[in-house]
């Protein structure tokens, strides 16, 4: 007998261990440890490169061999990055580690929501997904939150304990992962060869967005509010220092952003018969407010981060909820992964944009 409970709770608990991190503010870290802000920018952008390269390949590799493998696929990544992390002494080897955690990124992104959608569709209760989504933003923002909070415990025991705590957490996490039930998504064509059911896969799924206009105008519109809030988020970590506000608030500022994501992902599920396009103009109205109230004082600098991550999980949690119900099974994490490649692809073109924005605002 299937347990949705006990599915939906494991899922939940991987997300705490996955988010929880002392090492999430691993550019103070490295900053810490020496290296200087160009040398971490061209990690960053290693990040993104693996990240645009890879998404699309782990969402399809996911709906051929499976969510839960690559559930776990995902959580070895981290942790094998974790450990390049711990003996890194040079660029070389941290840029090493972002690739394996941008990997870690990828077979994760479309994986989970498939399994959770595909879990409920199965126990009947897909109706239940938004507020699954709703939970797992909440747990992200929440955990993200306290995760940059440990930011001075992590410089205080040292990056080799903080990464090894986390490779700890890791090894918890995939005992996890192998308790849940992998739902199969298709089982039609399981003995053809794997590269044909791969090529299948991918052929289905530009199939359907070519049909579906809607689901591309929503990955777009909900790509873009998400690229914007998170820009603005990662300018006022920079920007708050310089409005005089005392250093130890910035941590409870930086929090207090991240509750405004918790407000925004419960809050719609308030509001049920909002259409779609007006929880997006809710949502970019609440964005470009805080980018607004970046010139003023520091508090209304928090509170403007906190309005735009309300807006932006607000309409992340309706987007994938409505996604997820028009996407087919056998290309659902393929599909998921299309979206996050177009967010990929926007933070791309718009971080040069709003560098220069923000330099000269």
């Amino acid at each position: 007998m299937f347990k949705i409970k006990k599915q939906i709770s494991t899922l939940y608990s991987t997300a705490i261990l996955s988010n929880l991190s002392l090492t999430g503010a691993w550019v103070a870290i490295l900053t810490a440890r020496g290296f200087s802000l160009v040398e971490i920018g061209i990690a960053e952008t290693v990040f993104h490169i693996t990240s645009l390269l890879m998404e699309l390949p782990s969402g399809i590799l996911a709906d051929v061999f499976g969510r839960k493998r690559m559930l776990i696929v995902s959580t070895v990544m981290r942790m094998i990055g974790n450990l390049v992390m711990i003996f890194s002494n040079d660029l070389s080897l941290v840029c090493l580690s972002v690739c394996f955690t941008a990997l870690s990124y990828n077979f994760s992104s479309g994986a989970g929501d498939a399994l959770a959608y595909d879990s409920l569709k199965l126990a009947r209760m897909e109706d239940g997904f938004e507020r699954f989504e709703s939970n797992q933003l909440m747990i992200y923002r929440l955990c993200g939150g306290l995760s940059t909070l440990c930011a001075g415990f992590a410089l205080t025991i040292g990056h080799k304990i903080a990464y090894g705590t986390d490779v700890l957490s890791g090894l918890i996490q995939i005992l996890l992962l192998c308790s849940l039930r992998e739902i199969p998504a298709d089982q039609s064509g399981a003995d053809r060869s794997i590269l044909r059911r791969l090529l299948s896969c991918f052929k289905k799924s530009l199939f359907f967005l070519r049909g579906s206009a809607r689901a591309l105008f929503m990955m777009f519109c909900n790509s873009l509010v998400g690229a914007m809030d998170i820009l603005l988020l990662f300018f006022l970590q920079a920007k708050l220092p310089t409005r005089g506000i005392p250093q130890w608030e910035l941590g409870v500022a930086l929090l207090m952003m991240e509750l405004g994501g918790i407000v925004g992902a419960k809050l719609i599920l308030k509001l049920p018969r909002w259409s779609y396009r007006a929880v997006f103009a809710a949502s970019l109205a609440a964005v470009l407010a805080g980018i607004l109230m970046e010139h003023a004082a520091y508090q209304l600098m928090t509170l403007g981060g906190f309005l735009a991550a309300v807006g932006d999980d607000a309409l992340q949690v309706r987007t994938n909820a409505l996604l997820q119900s028009m996407f087919p099974s056998q290309q659902r994490a393929t599909l998921t992964s299309v979206e996050s490649l177009t967010f990929s692809v926007i933070m791309v073109v718009l971080t040069p944009l709003a560098s220069l924005f923000f330099t000269r605002w």
